[in-house]
């Protein structure tokens, strides 16, 4: 048996659900379950906007498994983005796509309509998804930052392409734990399927208990609802963070103070500014382009 390979006792542990007791309280995963629907919802907004199609990230499964674990039971190639928070929060997690889904995702980026998407990913393909996926973690990041209450900001991810049977996934050991959160993810007639998510176990503890502290959990009970102070502030939150993944700056609504004014009788001399020349523009919008229609300009 090669080191690469389950030990009888992590196999035995996997089989009797032994990496689930104690690693994760309920409350913890019912946490990481808020987060990972804030995240990707807002993730699967932006990545929308850039190939043009309606997209879904939803139902998050959360689960403990191992390096080894994966290698055995997705030992196949596949598309791994490594994300870094770098500000608010201090950890990694890591995105891992199925090649098919990463290349049809980039010949929509490029105007295709995946009849002719690539095969195999090359550099240049390795980079767009990079770049959707910096879009899509970092409008999720936003999102936290309003739930948080904090500024949370990510480095640019890292994308490679790992056999998941033969080559490491940057985990230090083999042993360490992992949490698994596995997501349905749909595009629009195109693509029907899953994207995983890897986030070390102590990393994701932290962020867990940091969102318990913030919204309030009672052991051994569900997330408490807010009070009537907390109620505006949470909505607001949500609003900012819908309005964040649509590119929209939220600032509070400011309304002129109530008050009587007298209105003045000298009125005469306003047909004297009747004759002076003003200058205005009107934007009357916006649009999105592809790379292939800012190429072909």
């Amino acid at each position: 048996m090669s080191e690469k390979d389950l030990t009888q006792a992590e196999i035995d542990a996997l089989v009797k659900g032994e990496f689930n007791s104690d690693v994760l309280t309920d409350m913890e995963k019912d946490a990481l379950g808020e987060i990972a629907n804030i995240t990707m919802g807002t993730a699967a907004t932006t990545l929308s906007s850039l190939i043009g199609k309606k997209v879904e990230i939803t139902t998050p499964q959360i689960s403990i498994t191992t390096q080894s674990q994966l290698r055995h039971d997705h030992p196949l190639p596949y598309v791994i983005v490594n994300v870094q928070y770098t500000d608010g929060l201090e950890g990694q997690n890591l995105l891992i796509l199925k090649i098919r889904d990463a290349a049809l995702i980039v010949d929509l980026m490029m105007g295709g309509d995946t009849s002719d998407a690539p095969e195999e990913l090359n550099e240049i393909h390795l980079s767009a998804i990079g770049e959707a996926m910096n879009q899509m973690m970092g409008s999720g990041a936003t999102s936290m930052s309003s739930v948080f209450q904090k500024k949370i900001s990510i480095s640019p991810p890292s994308v490679r392409v790992v056999n998941l049977a033969e080559e490491d996934i940057q985990q230090p050991k083999d042993s360490d734990l992992l949490v698994k959160i596995v997501f349905r993810m749909t595009i629009e007639g195109i693509i029907d399927s899953e994207i995983m998510q890897l986030i070390p176990i102590d990393f994701a503890k932290e962020t867990a208990e940091y969102l318990i502290g913030k919204i309030g959990y009672s052991e051994g009970a569900q997330m408490q609802k807010p009070t009537t102070e907390q109620a505006p502030a949470m909505a607001k939150a949500v609003a900012e963070e819908k309005a964040a993944s649509a590119g929209i700056t939220v600032q509070q609504v400011q309304f002129a103070p109530l008050e009587e004014k007298q209105i003045p009788h000298e009125m005469s001399n306003i047909s004297l500014l009747l004759d002076v020349p003003l200058q205005f523009t009107v934007e009357l919008g916006r649009t999105q382009r592809t790379i292939k229609d800012v190429l072909e300009l």
